[in-house]
């Protein structure tokens, strides 16, 4: 049996938690999975659409927010009962924690970002993980009778593969230290529209755009498309940008269907969160820009020249 962390917020699974789902389906038929906090029992079913045999719903009193050890308690709590094989999360900033935290209970290894996973024996496991920011490949070999690793993000595909529904609830044994760290409040709120890791279009900007001002351009090209901003890291640095519009290695991984990135160079960090989309534009005044090898399609043009002519066709073509 695997398990599987899935990873939500305030009632929503981040997808990369599906896709982590049906990364364990391939290794095993029968993938149980956990989710803790105020609404997981809500999204059991979503959940049993992806092939998990069994859900388990994990809660609290203490538990209303992202609470990452009293997450791995509950996880570590069905590891003791059920016995699975492997526990698996999606490679996202939570599920990485969580995982962390688990097998710092179990004292076993963490086997993070991982693009392939054969169970080659009681206790042990190949595995091949993504390093440096996607550019290295390791391969290596677990030694443990659990292995506890994360998914890269978009290294496996979210497949459905409905499964009876089968709803367990249980109380989370938490213990003193648990839940000193966690969320207590929340300053600012989305603004609506098409998240970022989900969406089918992201329009990015980087230093390129001098300025805050001129994402408006950005947000325009993303209404019409129905996608979503992003940004490099330099632009939430300066401030420009919320943090939650990073795309890069310490933001959000995405692979839309197209990437349109504007004024940005194309540090390694960035290219590790956009890579995987299916088709890249890029747009820089310097055609010698990172960025431009690893584009399908070449705009060698100032942003603030060639956006607003973009715009324009875009809005006639709607």
């Amino acid at each position: 049996m695997i398990l599987v962390y899935v990873d939500h917020d305030r009632g929503e699974i981040d997808p990369i938690s599906l896709q982590a789902i049906s990364a364990a389906t391939a290794l095993d038929p029968d993938v149980q999975a956990v989710i803790v906090g105020h609404g997981g029992k809500d999204l059991a079913g979503e959940i049993a659409a992806f092939g998990a045999t069994a859900v388990h719903a994990g809660h609290h009193a203490d538990l209303l927010d992202f609470t990452p050890r009293a997450h791995a308690r509950a996880v570590h709590s069905l590891i003791e009962k059920t016995s699975p094989r492997a526990v698996l999360a999606g490679g996202t900033p939570r599920g990485n924690e969580v995982l962390s935290h688990v097998a710092a209970l179990m004292d076993a290894p963490f086997a993070s970002e991982c693009v392939s996973i054969v169970l080659t024996g009681a206790d042990s496991a190949d595995i091949v993980r993504a390093r440096w920011a996607g550019n290295m490949l390791e391969e290596a070999v677990v030694l443990a009778p659990v292995l506890i690793a994360s998914v890269q993000a978009h290294s496996f595909a979210a497949v459905a593969a409905a499964a009876p529904l089968s709803l367990a609830e249980f109380d989370v044994p938490l213990a003193e230290g648990d839940v000193l760290v966690r969320v207590e409040d929340r300053v600012g709120s989305s603004a609506g529209g098409v998240g970022l890791a989900e969406a089918k279009v992201v329009v990015s900007g980087g230093r390129g755009m001098d300025g805050p001002d001129a994402f408006s351009m950005l947000e325009d090209i993303a209404g019409v498309l129905g996608g979503a901003v992003g940004c490099s890291r330099v632009v939430t640095s300066a401030g420009w940008r919320p943090h939650a519009e990073q795309v890069g290695q310490t933001g959000t991984k995405v692979a839309p269907d197209l990437y349109i990135a504007c004024g940005i160079s194309g540090a390694t960090q960035h290219i590790a969160g956009c890579k995987s989309s299916k088709t890249l534009i890029a747009i820089n005044t310097d055609a010698q820009a990172p960025i431009m090898g690893f584009a399908d399609y070449v705009v060698v043009d100032n942003v603030h020249t060639f956006l607003p002519l973009l715009i324009e066709k875009l809005k006639s073509a709607n």
